[in-house]
């Protein structure tokens, strides 16, 4: 009779660093946009976090075995979930231009630059 194998020791998946990036600086919250920002950062941060939290379940599904429709389905709200989160930051960076900046110039460009990110990551 055979024993059953002992289950291999849980991976910890090490922080994933941006590549040639620095590391994001606090944002002081002296001004109202400062604050507004704040508070889209915290929100997007819980996103991220509830994120890998699905994802880290997806890695336990798929060593478990679980049936390829369950997988495929929480691969779909893991997706939608980052979708989400992208879409708030960008709702961040532009409602950003059009309420903190200084000149109508200066809107339009930050509102322009918000627009090519949209078209190219969306």
């Amino acid at each position: 009779m055979a024993t059953p194998s002992p289950k291999p020791p849980a991976r910890k998946s090490a922080p994933v660093k941006a590549k040639g990036k620095a590391p994001a600086k606090a944002v002081a919250t002296d001004s109202p946009a400062a604050t507004y920002r704040a508070e889209h950062q915290r929100d997007v941060i819980n996103r991220l976090k509830r994120i890998e939290g699905q994802v880290r379940g997806l890695i336990d599904m798929v060593e478990t075995g679980r049936p390829c429709e369950d997988v495929a389905q929480q691969m779909s709200a893991a997706r939608k979930a980052m979708d989400k989160a992208f879409y708030r930051m960008m709702a961040c960076s532009v409602m950003e231009a059009v309420s903190f900046s200084g000149s109508e110039d200066v809107t339009l460009r930050e509102v322009e630059r918000s627009t090519r990110i949209l078209e190219k990551y969306a």
